[in-house]
């Protein structure tokens, strides 16, 4: 399905590939409902995974699980076969690992809450400015007094902290209104009735974990089970921010390499910026553009590639543009915009082309080895070789049994943390060191591996945990989870501090 170094898309006037070289110089999938973009997902990603590269993935829909298990061989699939003349094509399940929020379709997906820090909090909470500052006073002051965030009630019990003493930190840090800090605790209600509570807490995930292979050396394409996610977009755009924060932020610089090391996709992009100052669009933009040398490639899915700040849009280097329907005059200015972002073919118009191509067509222009852009053509997308559905609760759970990620994330654990000491000091009496493993989280096995048998922790004895050694436990803790980072934290925090 490609040569050594791409990614065979599709014929047009040639074939049509994506160089792996240039991967990590980021993409656009963009095209209406029913136009073929999902279909366009599914052939990079199986493309990404066959060279080796691992790959994250929302599935809005529920059907990009469908890649773990081989396509049904279909009269269309014959029949775009033929026409694209391409006899390489063979049905294959690929190697899948699902990640839920929720912890119902996949591995637990979680972050701590002083990872995600005050900057994206925020926005998942929307808060106003003034809210917004009282919070960043709220993580100034736990940083200072080793109080770790991890979960909701450890921020709660930090903010009821803070109102109560409020007089005292005014001095130092300035006014903290009792209406902003409710206003805080009635967001945090809101987010816990979504279930949002339960996406902070550990073990946390350790990006590591993304960047394997399975024993046939194919990339892991990571599924993120966004159904029901998707129904708070704020939730769903500010954790997918996070998550490319968090790879900005911890992934070394390696510059250009023959492929990247990892490919992350961001389904339904618009609602990243529906709303977002122009302060928070421009750090997307550093982000995007300086994430490249870290050997990361970004590709975003929209209707329109119109959706995505010219900022932004401008770092894309790799674009497919499946069709648009022009009804209104905004419909046909997009048509315009959409076409003057290629570069001319002589022998077709792209404006007209956009409005006609068929389901599984697309304009496509792709980054040659030298970093230039193809000119426009209009291709027929090759089909995926996995399923392109849903799949059975017995297949998906089939799969969860032999993951390499079995036992490592699935069992929540809740140490001692700023909800512990604030509770001690108050009733100042000593606290257990953990309720459930003290934060570890069990190793990844190969793939397909038996999990081992569950570690149970040690039985509780008399030994108990002063509060002063809290306090320092949780100091070292917040430190070394947070890496330094104090006040701004992710995809803020690592640029603002540039």
């Amino acid at each position: 399905m490609a040569d050594a170094g791409g990614i065979f898309l599709g014929r047009g006037e040639g074939e049509s590939q994506l160089l792996l070289s240039t991967a990590n110089r980021h993409g656009m999938i963009a095209g209406a409902t029913g136009t073929g973009k999902t279909a366009t997902l599914r052939v990079l990603a199986e493309g990404f995974s066959r060279a080796g590269v691992p790959v994250f993935a929302p599935d809005i829909k529920g059907d990009l699980a469908g890649l773990c298990m081989p396509a049904e061989q279909k009269p269309f699939i014959a029949e775009r076969l033929a026409r694209i003349g391409n006899p390489a094509w063979a049905p294959e399940g690929h190697p899948v690992v699902f990640w839920d929020l929720y912890g119902e379709l996949g591995h637990p997906l979680r972050a701590t809450v002083s990872e995600m820090g005050p900057t994206l909090l925020a926005r998942m909470l929307q808060l106003n400015d003034t809210q917004e500052g009282v919070l960043n006073i709220v993580f100034r002051i736990a940083d200072e007094q080793g109080l770790l965030l991890v979960d909701l009630k450890d921020l709660r019990a930090v903010l009821v902290n803070v109102g109560e003493n409020a007089d005292k930190y005014t001095i130092e840090y300035g006014n903290i209104a009792a209406a902003s800090i409710g206003a805080i605790q009635r967001a945090l209600l809101t987010l816990e009735n979504q279930g949002g509570e339960m996406f902070f807490g550990e073990p946390a995930l350790d990006l590591n974990d993304l960047l394997f292979t399975d024993e046939r050396g194919r990339g892991a394409i990571h599924v993120l089970a966004a159904e029901k996610l998707f129904s708070n977009p704020k939730l769903y755009a500010t954790f997918l921010l996070w998550m490319l924060s968090e790879l900005f932020e911890q992934m070394p610089e390696v510059g250009d390499l023959e492929k990247p090391k990892l490919v992350f996709f961001f389904d339904e992009a618009h609602l990243l910026f529906d709303d977002a100052p122009k302060a928070l669009v421009d750090k997307v933009e550093q982000v995007v553009r300086l994430i490249r040398s870290k050997g990361v490639g970004v590709y975003f899915i929209s209707q329109s590639p119109l959706d995505v700040p010219d900022e932004v849009l401008g770092q894309l280097g790799n674009k497919v543009q499946h069709a648009l329907r022009a009804f209104t005059p905004k419909d046909r200015k997009s048509v315009r915009a959409v076409a003057d972002n290629f570069r001319e073919n002589k022998s077709f118009s792209a404006a007209d082309a956009v409005q006609e191509l068929a389901v599984g067509e697309a304009l496509v222009s792709t980054l040659d080895a030298k970093g230039i852009p193809s000119v426009v053509d209009r291709v027929l997308i090759v089909p995926p070789t996995g399923r392109m559905g849903a799949i059975t609760p017995e297949e998906r759970a089939g799969v969860m049994k032999l993951s390499p990620l079995k036992g490592v994330y699935d069992e929540a654990v809740d140490a001692v943390t700023a909800y512990e000491i604030l509770r001690e000091r108050a009733a100042a009496e000593p606290v257990e060191p953990s309720r459930r493993g003290g934060g570890r989280k069990a190793p990844r096995r190969t793939w397909g591996e038996p999990p081992a048998p569950p570690q149970r922790p040690a039985p509780r004895g008399s030994s108990r945990q002063t509060l002063a050694e809290a306090a320092t436990k949780s100091a070292v803790r917040s430190i070394a989870s947070s890496l330094g980072r104090a006040l701004v934290r992710g995809v803020l925090g690592s640029l603002l501090k540039r």
